[in-house]
């Protein structure tokens, strides 16, 4: 019976030994210990050399300047500190004073990047700074990353790549000194910057760190300004796609660079044209890289001559948004002709977009398109026109204006015109139409307008506008040149406005040179004048008209709110300025006219 016990403990002992090896070898540690701290391998920084574009580190192949990590494991996000192996820095290894723990020896997933930010719980997306030139900019905005790996107990090694991509400039073959070199045109997508300063590794080699991204053939992506004001432009030569981890090397040759006529501001914001060269290659970034809101500054005055101008911002697509300021200098010999929709110096400003301060000389602006607008500004204008001087001619199998064919709510300002002005629709001195409450100021046109309609609809001619739509307003704007409606259909032609529909007329005059169309239909101030019972409008306010035997509105249908004009015999202008400026003071206008000669002329005060 004892002999029996005994053979039972041991059993029971051999079975209890077997039981503990049998857990031993699934990597549960003893019950109540704590595990053990990892301690992670790091690689995957140093270059392949067998690639023709493999990873890199951060700055010079190796783990220096990286000081700590972040390692999430189990959903938990630690710090880690970096130890750079001694014998060349191209691995490392990762420690911490609050450590993940092994409780088993299980594999698990980790995942861990750098930079880290207290508080992220996954890796961000590439943002890097727009000036890498101090090389802490450049080491910072660079984002190594060990995604989703599993790590094996007794080898916790890590492989980190690179989120980013490295883009390097190597310039040979100049003599003068740089002001600055910069990556240009690249994408902005989640918040990162269109133009770079790179870090300036010397031997005349730049390099940046950049989101990975793809960049068409034409891009301009580098550009070199040098201490003599000039700039060079570089453009991809074909697509390229920057991947991230890899590294790209571009030698640029200064001796083959040509001048692109202009200079771009550090935020790649504002472009400044001095050439005539450089005014068509800005127009070909607004129209072909879609820089829609770009700025744009002239330095000097401009020859087209010779030239078949593409507008900026040609068609519906490409409005242009940002601001063009000619500096109070001349473009000459601008020439649109062909089968444009939308065509002018601009063929399309959107809502927000201004032109200003800029003199046209001798345009031929030219539609034979069913539909056309065209202006010598531009063909159709949702935004704003200031001080803007026009001459030369303007034509459209549509809609033309001496200043802009279509204003559809912004606002042109002391703007004129002595172009001859031709359409088939509508045609006025500055606008050849006008709607959803734009506005006219302080305007004038001395140029001969003619419609000659060959349709059954309706036509328009104006001295200052054409068609003045709803809610609309001409304020202080006057014309002196003739007026000419012919053709079939129904033609309102004013020396003012061709038709005024729910618009509003308030010191404007029309003098000098004859208005002549249908009877019934022509004015010396308004064709029509239209009154809507819901809508209003329809308002004429201290308008005045000389030189022709027809009244001052042809044809007032639906009555009016407030109607004032006067015809000026044998020239006496001196009541109707005192009239018109004291319904300028009343509207509270800046403007007042001026008699010094023979007709009166607008001043601002």
């Amino acid at each position: 019976m004892k002999r029996t016990t005994i053979h039972i403990f041991a059993a029971l002992a051999l079975l209890l030994g077997l039981t503990a090896c049998t857990q031993d070898e699934a990597g549960f540690l003893p019950e109540g210990a704590e595990g053990t701290p990892i301690v992670f391998t790091a690689t995957g920084l140093n270059p392949d050399a067998t690639a023709t574009a493999g990873t890199r580190a951060p700055v010079d192949g190796d783990w220096e300047g990286v000081q700590s990590v972040a390692v999430r494991m189990d959903g938990t996000v630690k710090a880690y500190n970096v130890t750079p192996s001694t014998s060349d820095n191209t691995g490392a290894t990762l420690t911490s004073t609050d450590p993940h723990y092994w409780t088993n020896h299980n594999n698990i997933t980790v995942t861990a990047w750098w930079p880290y930010t207290a508080g992220e719980t996954t890796p961000p997306a590439v943002k890097v700074a727009a000036d890498q030139s101090a090389r802490k900019n450049f080491e910072g905005s660079d984002l190594i990353v060990a995604e989703k790996q599993t790590v094996s107990y007794g080898n916790p090694t890590l492989r980190f790549t690179h989120r980013t991509a490295r883009v390097t400039v190597v310039l040979t073959d100049y003599t003068e000194e740089q002001i600055f070199v910069r990556l240009t045109g690249l994408s902005t997508e989640n918040g990162n910057p269109a133009v770079i300063a790179p870090y300036d590794k010397g031997g005349d080699t730049y390099t940046a760190l950049v989101a990975p991204q793809t960049v068409a053939a034409g891009t301009a992506f580098i550009t070199c300004k040098f201490t003599n004001g000039k700039v060079f432009v570089y453009k991809m030569q074909s697509d390229a796609e920057w991947k991230a981890g890899e590294e790209y090397t571009y030698t640029v040759s200064l001796a083959a660079a040509e001048d692109p006529g202009y200079t771009v501001s550090e935020d790649g914001k504002t472009y400044t044209v001095y050439t005539d060269e450089g005014l068509r290659n800005v127009a070909k970034l607004v129209n072909e890289e879609w820089k829609l809101d770009i700025n744009i500054t002239l330095t000097g005055d401009i020859n087209l001559t010779g030239i078949d101008w593409t507008p900026i911002g040609k068609g519906y697509n490409h409005q242009y948004t940002g601001t063009f300021d000619g500096g109070n200098y001349t473009i000459t010999g601008l020439a649109v002709t062909g089968s444009d929709q939308y065509a002018g110096l601009f063929g399309h400003i959107g809502s927000g977009g201004t032109v200003k301060n800029v003199t046209l000389k001798d345009v031929k602006i030219e539609s034979n398109h069913s539909s056309g607008n065209v202006g010598g500004v531009a063909g159709w204008s949702y935004g704003n026109i200031e001080y803007c001087s026009v001459s030369g001619s303007v034509s459209s199998n549509s809609t033309a204006g001496g200043v802009v064919g279509y204003q559809s709510d912004g606002a042109i300002t002391g703007c004129n015109s002595s172009a001859t002005v031709k359409g088939m629709v509508r045609a006025g001195g500055v606008a050849g139409a006008t709607n959803s409450g734009a506005s006219l100021t302080g305007c004038y046109a001395t140029g001969s307008v003619s419609v000659e309609n060959n349709t059954t609809s309706a036509a328009y001619a104006g001295g200052v506008v054409g068609s003045n739509g709803a809610s609309s307003t001409l304020t202080a704007c006057y014309a002196t040149g003739s007026v000419t409606g012919s053709g079939s259909g129904t033609i309102y032609t004013g020396g003012v406005t061709g038709s005024n529909d729910l618009g509003t007329l308030t010191a404007c005059y029309h003098a000098k040179w004859t208005v002549s169309g249908p009877g019934g239909a022509t004015g010396g101030v308004a064709g029509r004048n239209f009154k809507d019972f819901m809508f209003g409008g329809g308002i004429i306010t201290a308008c005045y008209w000389g030189s022709n035997p027809y009244t001052g509105i042809g044809y007032n249908e639906g009555g009016s709110t407030t109607i004032e004009t006067t015809k000026v015999t044998d020239g006496d202008w001196l009541d109707a300025v005192e009239q018109m400026n004291a319904a300028l003071q009343s509207a509270g206008s800046e403007w007042l006219y001026e008699l010094t000669g023979a007709l009166p002329t607008l001043k601002k005060q």
